[in-house]
């Protein structure tokens, strides 16, 4: 093939696909494309050794993208990436454990929180405006709250 004057073989436009295909994983990380240039790499490396037809490497990265995303699928599921931020975009599941104050009455288990700068609807026992309350947990955007445990009287006499 001849590409702005120069002649380039098959087997070396299957390598710079998997070269560029490698370059977009780095720049936009998703954990597939990488495996998918190490195909097309494989099937640059097999041509250049061996006379294979066109068709054939076609068909022979189409395998090797398959395995190697099926081998990959099966890895992550055994090894997961671990992220330093695993609850970065779930805003609720952060909110968790944190101290907040009733605005609107919990009155039959429904009421208003103050989290924040926001309120929230919550559901929980009875609950008197200013009564401090710890976030137990979540359904949809609706809080669970409980109240929070007096600290245990000093046996000092």
């Amino acid at each position: 093939m001849n590409i702005g004057g120069m002649e380039i073989s098959g087997d070396a436009i299957w390598l710079i696909f998997g070269v560029l295909l490698l370059i977009t994983e780095m720049i936009a990380p998703g954990a597939y494309l990488m495996f998918l240039g190490g195909a097309a790499i494989l099937t640059g490396l097999l041509s250049f050794a061996l006379p294979i037809p066109i068709i054939l490497q076609f068909l022979l990265f189409a395998a090797a993208s398959v395995a190697s995303v099926y081998v990959a699928k099966r890895w992550f599921d055994v090894y997961p990436i671990l992220s330093s931020a695993p609850l970065l975009n779930a805003r609720v599941a952060q909110m968790i454990g944190q101290t907040v104050e009733v605005v609107e009455p919990i009155d039959g288990g429904s009421g208003r929180v103050k989290v924040g700068d926001s309120v929230w609807s919550a559901n929980g026992p009875d609950a008197e405006i200013g009564t401090r309350m710890k976030i137990v947990g979540a359904e949809g955007n609706r809080l669970a709250v409980e109240p929070i445990d007096a600290l245990p009287k000093s046996d000092t006499t």
